[in-house]
């Protein structure tokens, strides 16, 4: 048969026969219907096609398993488990070689190839058979040390003779063990042999199953070990005694305490031990092979720290700045060794722990550790609580960010002291509150202000830094005034100024004549005004928060021929609802021009200043 499988060397045989599946002019030649191929190799199948003469091929590709009818086949090379692994060797013509690489159990199926003209399709039915198959190694379970045994690789797949044969014992390969025979063969076993075999086949990246041979043999290295503890004993302690040996099956396990049979069992136990179990003692391994004696182990009872406990010097209150000592006793043998630790960090060794200059940052619990070569014991804790002045006083304020007039606002005040302080609240010097939190429900800007706490215990107090209260809060008072004073005659520039309280500063101003909005900004600047400019002003001042209307202001123009006619009878002018006095006793309040009226007495010559204009209020004096 004509399929490569692998590397160089091909050590499964197939037979060069190709069989062929057709009707009339159409048909698919195998190389062969069955083909058995070692896992993780390549395999490579042999192909040809014929067609009628005339036919143009549109469409070739491989296909596995069968389908229903109606139902197209799936092409092998736009399959995710194929693609990548499938090599299309042939053509349009008649050659439908193909190669699968890295074959594993999965690819054991039926595979057809499968072409397509402009007018008919072929599959070439029955297609090939694939088999992926692992190798086996043949082998007895059970060796006895000194005994041949031989173990055997085998295939479902006939192997050819220049195979050649590769063995492993625990995934090392067995260099010595290289030939062209599948068994392997291993005189006067030795323990040393024991373990997990595999064989492979050269050029091949393929390895079988392993199996495990298990060599028996007599026991032997028979020891005693001490556990918890091992070496001295500590009195009061439970004691266990292990029994190893090497040997195979597992043994049987005796112990003797000076020749006198005490236990059985690989371990034995000795709870609460005291000096009576003293003494020298060995186990007997045995099984069907034989039997032998450990080496004699002496027990000797000792103990381990007890009683451990920690001093303070000197008692009572401790204030930052004095020296301070730690004693740590404890009863033991042999004579224990001291650590000290505070939490779970060691600080130092020694029986006595010295602390000068003691600060806050040396609070917390500390205790000492008594150890020797048979165990070691921690005393219960000791509290350090070191007292000092407050440190670190800090005012928060809640909610952060801005503050609205009619918020709810807290300051707090934190700080660090030993014992706890009390706390007091400062608007400037002015004393405000006490308590850690200071509220203030429907803030306004009269709470605007520096603000600070002073924490205070018995060692001292101190002061945070300041914290500014800014309060926001829309416009108010707002009003106009009108620059220079007197009568405001026609053809003079008048500037007319809003003012307003807020916070934060209103920069959006705008005027308004009456309903209309005739300009913006702080100022409004009338230059040459005329008798049209008479009538109410008011401004709107605005920030984010808010905004306000000042109150009306009422602009009264004259013309010069009309001042100089008050003058010349002594009328009393008013601007703006002022009266300036001209030598009259009435005063005229808005003014308002009368353009028709005007216009005919200067047609007719006449100019009678009492006729111009509608004295919108008039009031006597006298």
């Amino acid at each position: 048969m004509m399929m490569s499988i692998g590397m160089a060397s091909l050590p499964l045989i197939f037979l060069l026969i190709f069989y062929e599946v057709s009707s009339a002019d159409w048909g698919v030649s195998y190389s062969n219907s069955q083909i058995c191929a070692l896992k993780n190799s390549s395999v490579t199948i042999y192909c040809a096609y014929t067609y009628p003469t005339g036919h143009q091929i549109k469409k070739v590709f491989w296909a596995k398993n069968s389908v229903k009818v109606g139902e197209e086949y799936t092409n092998l090379s736009e399959d995710p488990e194929y693609s990548q692994r499938l090599q299309y060797l042939g053509d349009k013509q008649n050659n439908c070689t193909i190669r699968l690489s890295h074959v594993t159990q999965k690819d054991s199926q039926n595979y057809y190839f499968r072409f397509i003209t402009e007018l008919d399709k072929w599959i070439g039915k029955p297609g090939v058979s694939l088999t992926v198959t692992d190798l086996q190694v043949e082998s007895p379970e059970t060796v006895k040390e000194g005994h041949n045994v031989s173990l055997t690789c085998k295939s479902s797949c006939d192997l050819t003779d220049r195979a050649t044969f590769i063995w492993f014992r625990n995934s090392q390969p067995l260099t010595e063990r290289r030939d062209r025979n599948n068994q392997l063969l291993l005189q006067s076993v030795r323990r040393e042999d024991a373990g997990r075999y595999s064989c492979g086949v050269q050029g091949h990246n393929l390895t079988s199953p392993v199996v495990e041979l298990n060599v028996t043999f007599e026991p032997s290295s028979v020891s005693v070990s001490i556990i918890s503890p091992s070496g001295e004993i500590v009195e009061g302690d439970s004691v266990t005694l292990i029994c190893s040996s090497d040997s195979n099956p597992p043994p049987e396990m005796s112990w003797f305490k000076e020749g006198m049979f005490v236990g059985s069992g690989r371990i034995y136990s000795i709870s609460k031990i005291s000096s009576d179990n003293s003494g020298e003692y060995k186990c007997k391994s045995n099984n069907e092979h034989g039997e032998k004696d450990s080496e004699a182990v002496t027990l000797n009872v000792m103990y381990p720290p007890r009683n451990v406990s920690v001093s303070i010097s000197p008692s009572g209150e401790i204030v930052e700045g004095d020296s301070v000592t730690l004693s740590c006793s404890s009863d033991s043998n042999p004579p224990a060794e001291i650590s000290w630790f505070k939490g779970g960090r060691i600080l130092g060794s020694g029986r006595t722990y010295s602390i000068s200059k003691i600060s806050s940052d040396h609070s917390g619990e500390y205790k000492c550790k008594s150890s020797n070569k048979h165990g070691e014991k921690y005393s219960d804790a000791v509290m350090l609580n070191v007292t000092y002045a407050p440190r670190n006083a800090v005012v928060s304020i809640s909610p952060s960010g801005e503050i609205v007039e009619g918020d709810s606002v807290t300051l707090s005040c934190s700080s660090d002291s030993n014992p706890p302080a009390e706390i007091s609240w400062f608007k400037g010097e002015m004393f405000v509150g006490s308590e850690r939190n200071y509220n203030m429900s429907k803030i306004s800007s009269d709470h605007s202000g520096e603000y600070k706490c002073k924490s205070r215990n018995k060692h001292g107090e101190k002061n945070s830094d300041v914290v500014i209260l800014n309060i926001m809060y829309p416009p108010r008072n707002v009003s106009v005034s009108i620059n220079g004073s007197g009568v405001i005659v026609e053809g003079e520039s008048v500037t007319l100024i809003c003012s307003s309280d807020s916070n934060p500063p209103a920069l959006d101003f705008s005027w308004f004549k009456g309903r209309m909005i005739v300009g913006s900004g702080r100022i409004y600047n009338i230059s040459k005004i005329s008798s049209d400019h008479s009538g109410e002003y008011k401004c709107k001042s605005r920030n984010k928060h808010g905004e306000k209307y000042s109150d009306a202001l009422t602009l009264c123009v004259m013309s010069v021929r009309w001042v100089l006619w008050f003058k010349a009878f002594g009328v009393g002018v008013a601007v703006g609802g002022v009266a300036f006095g001209l030598g009259g006793a009435s005063v005229y309040t808005c003014l308002t021009k009368r353009m028709n009226r005007r216009s005919a007495m200067k047609d007719s010559g006449n100019s009678d200043p009492s006729e111009d204009f509608n004295l919108c209020n008039a009031y006597d004096e006298l």
